[in-house]
């Protein structure tokens, strides 16, 4: 009878710095993604709640859409952009 290993045994004896080890992110990354993520939550609330008015909706509608741009950056970058604050020297 064959085995079928998927994957090799990883020792999680030490709890969740092990664990943020293996998916490949730090306390810090885990942070900065969650706060990308409320904030692409916001953005898009802000997209279904514009009005009906045209000059209000064109304002609200690309606020919207900055801000969901700054939650993409901060999602894809901010643990680089963040990495400098954090390696303080001293």
């Amino acid at each position: 009878m064959r085995k079928f290993i998927l994957a090799k045994p990883i020792d999680m004896s030490t709890g969740f710095k092990d664990f943020f080890d293996t998916i490949g992110l730090t306390g810090g990354g885990l942070v900065t993604k969650g706060i990308a993520a409320v904030i692409a939550v916001i953005a898009v609330r802000m997209l279904l709640q514009l009005s009906s008015d045209p000059k209000g909706a064109l304002r609200k509608g690309s606020m919207a859409i900055g801000t969901l741009f700054v939650a993409v950056v901060l999602a894809l970058y901010g643990d680089t952009l963040f990495s400098t604050v954090t390696e303080a020297k001293g």
